[in-house]
C-alpha cells in the first residue's frame, strides 16, 4: 500500500517529467513550428505514452510550452526599470522585448496554429497590459500620440515585434540590427 511520502515522490517525479516536457517543446517548437510529439517526447526523455499521460493533445501541449515562454518572459520584463519618461522607459521595454520575441517566433507560429482563435491574444495579456500602461502614460506626458485608440497601438507595437522576428529568421533582416530597426519603428508609430 502507498504511503504519504511515496504518493509525494509520485507527484513529484510527475512535475519533473512535465517540467522536461514542457521544456522540450518549447526548444523543439522554437526550431520547427511543426516539430512532433515523437520529436518532444525524445527530446524529454520520455515515451508518447508518459508524454500523453500529462498532455492530451498537440493543443494542450503547444499551449504548455507557449504559457511557459511567457511565464519566463514575463519574469524578464519584470526586472526592467519602469522609472523615468515613458519614451526611455519604451527603449528598455522593447530591448528586453525584442529578445524574448526573436527566441519564440517558430513556438508562436506553432500555437497560433493549434489553439483556437484568440487564445494566443488571451495568452499574452499582461505583456499587452504592461505596454497599454505605457502608452497611456507615454500620452498623458505628451510623448505619445492620442489619436489613435491605446488598443491598436498596442497591436501595432506587437505586429512590429513579430514581424521583425519572422524577417530575422527568413533571413531578411541581419540580427545584430533588428532591435536597432524595431526600436526606431516603434518610435516613430507612437511618437506624437
Amino acid at each position: 500500500m502507498p504511503t504519504a511520502s511515496t504518493g509525494r515522490r509520485r507527484r513529484a517525479d510527475a512535475e519533473r517529467s512535465i517540467a522536461r516536457i514542457v521544456s522540450a517543446a518549447r526548444e523543439c517548437l522554437g526550431r520547427d513550428p511543426a516539430a512532433s510529439i515523437d520529436d518532444i517526447a525524445k527530446a524529454a526523455g520520455v515515451g508518447r505514452m508518459t508524454l500523453y499521460g500529462h498532455f492530451r493533445n498537440r493543443r494542450e501541449l503547444v499551449e504548455a510550452a507557449m504559457a511557459d515562454a511567457l511565464r519566463a518572459g514575463d519574469e524578464v520584463l519584470s526586472d526592467v526599470d519602469l522609472g523615468g519618461p515613458a519614451q526611455d522607459v519604451l527603449v528598455r521595454l522593447l530591448e528586453s522585448s525584442w529578445s524574448l520575441v526573436a527566441e519564440s517566433t517558430a513556438l508562436l507560429t506553432a500555437a497560433e496554429e493549434a489553439l483556437p482563435a484568440g487564445r494566443v491574444r488571451e495568452l499574452h495579456a499582461e505583456p499587452a497590459a504592461r505596454l497599454e500602461e505605457l502608452i497611456r502614460r507615454g500620452q498623458d506626458e505628451g510623448a505619445f500620440r492620442t489619436d489613435m485608440p491605446v488598443i491598436w497601438l498596442v497591436n501595432a507595437v506587437q505586429y512590429v515585434l513579430h514581424g521583425a522576428a519572422e524577417e530575422n529568421r527568413a533571413g531578411r533582416l541581419e540580427p545584430a540590427e533588428t532591435g536597432r530597426i524595431v526600436i526606431l519603428t516603434v518610435q516613430s508609430i507612437l511618437a506624437a
